[in-house]
């Protein structure tokens, strides 16, 4: 290396670019705005459940808390017989600064959450126990063993700790205004205050004293200044909420801004300690509601207060080698730890989750990866887990995270808490599994939880509980361990894989069960009612509860319903009114830019395919409506791209991305192919008959086998005085919604598909479909013969639907790149047998079809019923 490489990273937990922005164009955030102006900014993803000692591990090491180890904000002691805030023992995966201690170079590491015991590394650790102290001003406060290392260090810095009690008036003032008319007796906002400012402070003044007093190559950071106000004072946040009053709103509605303000004023002081040479990042792990999502009145579910976590944090970098007043996309937490190796010039472990965002620099070079950091052998500055001391129990930040509301206060019975803490980290591990679609994993552990025989209430607990609170929500009986959000993830799981009818039961076993907090079920309800077909019954709930309280979400699946009904200009508005509530969700603006190309407006698609691509880069779905876009919109060649994107990101075979692909490569090599219709022979092509009910589909269906194409049926339909000659049906196609693995026997033969069920074909094959079309008052005609009503008479809904499912059909054939289309007239097959065979045997690319046997099928004695 010419220079010395160094990287600093600063996390500020929460913070978010919705606050952050318009404090920039004020002029409010100059440091950050310095870091902006010479560097890249974006957002960056959260991961579920974001809970953050999980997320912090995650930016430590490049792996999900499946990997790593870290699982929740509490963990159990080594003898199972107690709980304690989580420590740096439940990590099992090696930190960057564990890597760069093995190869030689120097970290500090200030308040990282979770660092405590200190590991041994080469630098300087200062934990994040450091800052937590007893509130009681004549409490004594030595700072425990674990808490500094080097060890030597101790005497220098435990002056730096500031404690609540040293909190005055010009602390509080420019952040709480009017913190005089405040009632502390009834209102305990400035005890909070305090305690957070005087926390942060303290990490603040280790930091630099650091950053002034010591060599190193890495530093890392961390801040909850900006989440644990928020989570105080957010509620107060403007605009105001109609439940806040209005009089707590009048003294706290500054806080939030006068948070962020601050912590831009403490980079300032930090970024005045670095070189040029450095390269920084400020990162958050998620970000803060502070619209109308905002909880005023927390739920009694776990962690609740995470429920106000956003989805995207934010992400800065400067220094030498990183572009200039640029935006990045698609960055996720995973992605730091790969990155700042790749700084150092390190290899990547295969094992990390995450990639080199190396859209950030100037000069990319390409990584170079090792297997996995875990299994090399030497010196990683690691904590001897053996050595363990009573003294990482830690009764002050337990009670922080009780105040907080992230955990509930442990159960007096010890067993009872050590029974709870194992049943939460289970349940945030099963979290883990199924935000990464690792749903079997997920569903076992769940299954597991809900299926244990709990210890329940006895009566005397109950009395007990009630001289301590005003109002509980127990009973004798009732389980100690609440299997309601267990029960609650495995309706999303089951409704995530399709499997309605286990989330009908999850439902029902939700509904019967007491419901210590208010439950939401109107979405999991309104898509069972979808696969029951119940569509108007669903879109109905939805407005329902649009109506009670709407929100982004609501207005997402109102959309997705008439995306689903193809009525495009109501799923459009509906699309547009979610993105007035959410402008950053990247799932509706892949839903509009879809919506958009059946509108045939492939412009605005294009834009709001790119915004979802911008928002969540690893967004398969995205990148292919954007091929699908670019396609209609006649950019053939970026077109290409986008799909090849999607085939690469999707974790499994992307069949419609190859699809796609395929067909543009023949369109940029013949300047003759029409749309759906390549007039050329495709190996193992699946030839499908469809059409409504009795327009010509069993007549073509014959046609096909006389002309000597293999037919799949298993003739168990036999013909009768409807038919005379055969339906030529296959029943597994009534159930090919559910089950369309018999799709693989299709391949080289032709099959009969009515047209309701010709979206269930699966995109792994290629088809040819040849769609019967027949006048619809022919077509209606006749199937009130075959049901023996009269013909006469026409049902006019009937009539409605048919015309409905045509213009499926003609939508269905433009969307899917597996299918090619063509439609066949009836009464053309009558009248002009000759020209119909011949263009069906172009349609398919077989020129060795007996077409005169496909004629001699035609009876025109057998044309009835016409209009």
């Amino acid at each position: 290396m010419s220079k010395r490489n160094k990287v600093l990273l600063i996390g500020w937990d929460a913070a978010d670019w919705q606050i952050i922005g318009p404090l920039l164009a004020k002029g409010q955030m100059p440091a950050l705005q310095r870091l902006i102006n010479n560097g890249v900014y974006g957002n960056m993803a959260t991961m579920n459940p974001p809970y953050s000692p999980m997320l912090w591990s995650t930016v430590a090491t490049g792996k999900t808390p499946d990997k790593h180890g870290v699982l929740g904000f509490i963990e159990l002691m080594p003898d199972m017989k107690g709980v304690r805030p989580v420590t740096v023992n439940s990590r099992k995966s090696r930190a960057i600064w564990n890597i760069l201690h093995n190869q030689g170079l120097k970290s500090n590491l200030v308040g990282w959450w979770p660092s405590f015991p200190a590991e041994p590394i080469n630098g300087v650790v200062v934990t994040d126990k450091f800052q937590k102290v007893k509130q009681d001003p004549k409490a004594k406060n030595p700072i425990v063993k674990g808490t500094v290392h080097p060890e030597s260090l101790v005497n220098d810095i435990q002056d730096l700790r500031m404690f609540s009690h040293e909190i005055t008036e010009a602390h509080i003032l420019p952040f709480i205004p009017k913190a005089g008319q405040i009632d502390q007796e009834k209102h305990k906002g400035l005890q909070a205050f305090a305690r957070i400012m005087a926390e942060n402070s303290s990490i603040h003044a280790a930091a630099t004293n650091l950053l002034r007093t010591t060599d190193w190559d890495f530093m890392a950071i961390y801040y909850d200044l900006i989440d644990h106000i928020c989570h105080a004072f957010m509620k107060y946040h403007p605009p105001k909420l109609n439940s806040v009053p209005q009089d707590l709103y009048d003294i706290y509605n500054e806080c939030v801004i006068g948070a962020y303000r601050f912590q831009d004023m403490m980079l300032d002081r930090t970024l005045s300690l670095v070189d040029k040479d450095t390269t920084v990042i400020v990162m958050s792990d998620h970000g803060f509601e502070s619209g109308h999502k905002r909880i005023v009145k927390m739920p009694k579910y776990p962690a609740a207060p995470s429920l106000d976590h956003r989805q995207f944090g934010m992400f800065v970098a400067s220094g030498p080698n990183i572009k200039k007043n640029e935006k990045v996309f698609g960055l996720g937490l995973i992605d730091v730890a790969p990155t700042i190796l790749h700084m150092y010039n390190l290899p990547i472990g295969k094992d990390m989750d995450g990639k080199v965002a190396l859209d950030i620099f100037k000069d990319v070079k390409e990584p170079n990866y090792i297997d996995t950091w875990e299994n090399v052998s030497g010196d990683f500055g690691e904590q001897d887990k053996s050595k363990e001391a009573d003294q990482l129990s830690d009764q002050e930040t337990l009670e922080q995270l009780i105040d907080l509301g992230y955990i509930e206060r442990p159960d007096e019975k010890m067993e009872t808490a050590v029974l709870k803490t194992k049943c939460d980290l289970k349940h945030n591990l099963a979290r883990v599994y199924s935000g990464k679609k690792d749903y079997d994993r997920a569903k076992e552990i769940l299954l597991d939880l809900i299926s244990e025989d709990y210890p329940v209430f006895e009566q005397e607990e109950i009395e007990s509980l009630k001289k301590k609170k005003d109002s509980i929500d127990v009973k004798v009986g009732d389980s100690k361990i609440d299997v309601i959000p267990f029960y609650m993830d495995l309706l999303s799981i089951s409704i995530a894989t399709m499997d309605f009818d286990k989330a009908e039961i999850y439902l029902k076993e939700l509904k019967t069960r007491d419901k210590y907090f208010e439950i939401n079920t109107y979405f999991s309800e309104a898509k069972i009612l979808i696969n029951k077909g119940k569509v108007h019954e669903a879109l109905k709930l939805l407005n329902k509860a649009k109506n009670n309280k709407p929100n982004s979400e609501v207005w997402y699946q109102i959309g997705n319903i008439y995306r689903q009904l193809n009525e495009f200009e109501n799923a459009k508005e509906a699309y547009e009114s979610s993105l007035k509530y959410e402008s950053d969700k990247a799932k509706t603006h892949q839903a509009l830019a879809e919506t958009y190309i059946r509108l045939g407006d492939y412009e605005e698609a294009i834009d709001h395919a790119f915004v979802a691509i911008e928002l969540v880069k690893y967004f398969p779905k995205a990148h292919y409506t954007l091929g699908e876009a670019l396609e209609k919109f006649g950019d053939l060649e970026n077109a290409k791209k986008a799909y090849e994107t999607a085939a690469m990101l999707k974790p499994k075979t992307h069949f419609r991305a190859e699809t796609a692909i395929q067909n543009i490569n023949k369109k940029q090599n013949s300047i003759d192919l029409t749309d759906k219709s390549t007039f050329q022979y495709i190996e193992n092509q699946i030839v499908v008959v469809s059409g409504l009910p009795r327009s010509g589909t069993s007549l073509m269906m014959q046609m096909l086998d006389k002309g000597g194409l293999e037919v799949l049926t298993d003739n168990n339909r036999k013909a009768d005085k409807s038919n005379p000659k055969g339906y030529y049906e296959y029943d597994p196609v009534m159930s090919i919604a559910r089950d369309n693995t018999w799709i693989e026997k299709a391949q080289g033969k032709s099959v009969k598909v009515v047209a309701p069920l010709l979206k269930y074909l699966d995109p792994k094959y290629r088809y040819k479909v040849i769609f019967m079309n027949r006048d619809l008052g022919e077509v209606v005609k006749s199937q009130q013969v075959m049901l023996g009503k009269d013909p006469e008479v026409l049902p006019t809904r009937l009539l409605e639907t048919y015309e409905k499912h045509l213009n499926q059909v003609s939508i269905w054939k433009d969307k899917e790149p597996h299918v090619e289309l063509m439609y066949v007239n009836h009464k053309d097959v009558i009248n002009s047998p000759n020209d119909i065979t011949e263009k069906i045997s172009k349609f398919l690319g077989l020129k060795n079809l007996d077409t005169e046997k496909m004629c001699a099928c035609v009876d025109t004695k057998l044309y009835r019923n016409r209009s």
